[in-house]
């Protein structure tokens, strides 16, 4: 959880996302085994451990909302996790779209022996980032997944009507068991 906290006191609008990408390179800096690069776009490209084929987790590194308030505050409550001004007592976002998929990203480097994972930029402003991605970088990758989605339950399958993963994916991923049904969604970087 402490994790999840500090990604969501980063500030990182579309076009400003350096701090996050900086925040997450000294993460992974000590993790062993790790190389990463980042292109001419600012799109980070990770990889970890040594494999014939990897999988591969990405995120995007920008957010929503405008620049947090000085007294900005991430608070636990209940359950629920909430961005808060302490002097005004106003609720303010926190980001989770996307910094759930980035801590997913860096709990799985942190896991796995061997795994690729890339952060985007500019995705919430049309994928700029997934746009001039370095596709050679994908060529190992058995499959690319990306958890960026407002339900809880939701496997994407197709964005308009282009069909993201096959039926034998979803058999091996087994995602009933995890409470996951197929949907159709909009437009993020795996799709582009």
């Amino acid at each position: 959880m402490e994790l999840l906290k500090q990604l969501y006191l980063i500030d990182a609008q579309s076009g400003s996302e350096k701090k996050q990408r900086n925040f997450i390179i000294d993460y992974i800096k000590d993790i062993k085994d790790i190389s990463f690069e980042t292109d001419e776009t600012g799109n980070l490209y990770v990889t970890k451990g040594t494999s014939e084929t990897y999988p591969c987790i990405v995120s995007h590194l920008d957010e929503v909302h405008s620049i947090r308030p000085k007294d900005f505050k991430v608070l636990v409550a209940e359950g629920y996790i909430l961005g808060m001004d302490d002097k005004t007592h106003t609720q303010h976002g926190i980001g989770a779209d996307d910094k759930n998929g980035i801590w997913v990203c860096l709990r799985c480097l942190e896991r796995y022996d061997a795994v690729k994972c890339v952060f985007f930029v500019g995705e919430e402003t049309g994928c700029v980032g997934s746009n001039h991605a370095d596709m050679a970088f994908f060529d190992d990758c058995r499959f690319v997944l990306q958890c960026d989605r407002r339900n809880n339950s939701d496997f994407i399958t197709s964005i308009g009507g282009y069909k993201l993963c096959g039926n034998d994916f979803l058999d091996d991923a087994k995602i009933e068991d995890f409470g996951y049904k197929t949907r159709e969604g909009l437009s993020t970087d795996v799709y582009t």
